[in-house]
């Protein structure tokens, strides 16, 4: 998600690895299972190089949250601006990370503060 919304919509750029060579005809649903072998350092590695690409795009924005992206919005066919973009990225990690918690109250109790 931080290279779809920052590098290809926000930058224009070409789909970074591994969602590049994905052949998404062959299994639609890669992104959903891709990752069941990976070695969890590998992982972390991966979004973690994905945040710090995400990190200079939005340092290097030249009218700051107001820089519009480079390929418009297919909702709208609009660019959206880069406050956009950082706002809807904290929506998607409060989303999924409220997700983690419910299953790791299920399976153990424990609970958030």
């Amino acid at each position: 998600v931080e290279d779809s919304w920052f590098g290809e919509v926000f930058l224009g750029r070409e789909a970074s690895e591994p969602w590049r060579s994905t052949d998404w005809q062959a299994d639609a649903d890669w992104d959903w299972h891709s990752a069941v072998d990976d070695d969890p350092a590998d992982v972390l590695t991966l979004w973690t190089e994905s945040v710090e690409r995400s990190d200079a795009a939005i340092e290097a924005a030249a009218d700051g949250l107001d820089t519009l992206a480079a390929r418009p919005w297919r909702g709208t066919g609009e660019p959206l601006s880069l406050r956009w973009i950082v706002v809807h990225m904290v929506e998607e990690y409060c989303r999924h990370n409220g997700h983690a918690d419910l299953l790791r109250e299920a399976i153990d109790g424990s609970t958030g503060e």
